[in-house]
């Protein structure tokens, strides 16, 4: 099947199906899902390295990742990444940006590209048609936060984001915290839905002595800030915030700066990852840690070394310890 049979079918160019296929923007949305309609229906893969990969064996890993404006995913890109090189291998990586269409047009690419492993670091629910894909092709692939999409067969690596925002609320309320908020992102994707019901669950645990509220912003340093001004321009003023990550933990301080507001004399903040910039931040941020560089050490063995990282199909669990530091403390006049 060619790449004018799809543009053809998806009544459109060969160039915007080249633009589908590698993920780049400038396509409108229906115009982007029928074409990946169109490359279902033909079952149509591109082969993009065809002429430098014919008879030799592909030395290429290939991720998709979330955001990789956020550190947390390039640290874990930077380990794959080491792990990969030291065998010998190289890696290219690609965003989503939390976009279903677009991860299934990067899956589509990396196959093309003939990789010799897929690792999904992504949050957002992976396409039936790439599934497919992926299931057809017998190319290694992992995935990180699979959460509830998980593919049948593809070993999940996933971080214990319910025992660390328990530990972060615990923590909260032990030092004198009753009035508590969370700042999420995406809400109804899974792995950070899951980090929002566990902050709900932990503090219904000390019901009916809390009050709680949750917001959602944008992943980054500005939804962490919009998230504030949401909280106060609702007149709710919390003495704690739990941010769903350590980049809007960051963009929530500097809101409640630029309010008037102390971290953490008159507000405490934590994140959840303990990326760089939470020891280096002012304060420096309480948070759960994520051990980035063991998540990626995993994913490059279940890819090139599956017999290393378990069975097939298994869910290896990663813990994520409290790291207290400067921006937490008891509420004023505790």
């Amino acid at each position: 099947m060619t790449l004018d049979a799809v543009a053809k079918r998806a009544r459109v160019s060969t160039a915007t199906v080249s633009r589908v296929l590698n993920g780049a923007d400038g396509v409108r949305p229906a115009t982007r899902l029928r074409v990946l309609r169109a490359v279902e229906a033909l079952n149509y893969t591109p082969n993009l390295n065809a002429r430098a990969l014919a008879g030799a064996e592909s030395r290429t890993l290939g991720m998709v990742v979330s955001n990789i404006a956020n550190p947390f995913f390039l640290d874990i890109f930077r380990s794959v990444e080491a792990g990969a090189r030291a065998r010998g291998y190289d890696v290219v990586v690609a965003n989503s940006d939390y976009a279903p269409d677009r991860l299934a047009s990067h899956v589509g690419a990396m196959l093309g590209r003939r990789v010799a492993g897929l690792a999904l670091v992504v949050s957002e629910t992976v396409p039936a048609a790439a599934v497919r894909a992926l299931g057809e092709r017998g190319r290694p692939v992992v995935l990180y936060d699979g959460g509830s999409h998980r593919l049948r067969g593809v070993p999940n690596i996933r971080a214990d984001y319910r025992g660390g925002m328990a530990r972060i609320v615990e923590h909260l309320h032990g030092l004198g915290h009753r009035r508590m908020a969370f700042v999420g992102h995406h809400a109804r994707l899974g792995p950070l839905h899951d980090r929002r019901q566990a902050f709900l669950a932990a503090a219904a645990e000390y019901a009916p002595r809390m009050l709680v509220k949750t917001v959602e912003g944008t992943d980054g340093l500005a939804g962490g800030r919009d998230g504030i001004a949401t909280l106060l321009d609702a007149g709710f003023r919390p003495t704690a915030v739990a941010c769903v990550n350590d980049v809007m933990a960051v963009g929530a301080m500097h809101a409640l700066h630029a309010r008037g507001l102390a971290v953490p004399e008159d507000v405490s903040v934590t994140g959840f990852d303990n990326i760089a910039l939470a020891e280096f931040a002012r304060p420096p941020l309480t948070t759960a840690d994520v051990p980035r560089e063991a998540v990626g050490r995993l994913i490059c063995d279940a890819l090139l070394a599956p017999h290393d990282a378990g069975p097939v199909g298994a869910e290896l669990v990663v813990e994520t310890p409290l790291v207290v530091r400067e921006s937490t403390a008891p509420p004023r006049g505790s």
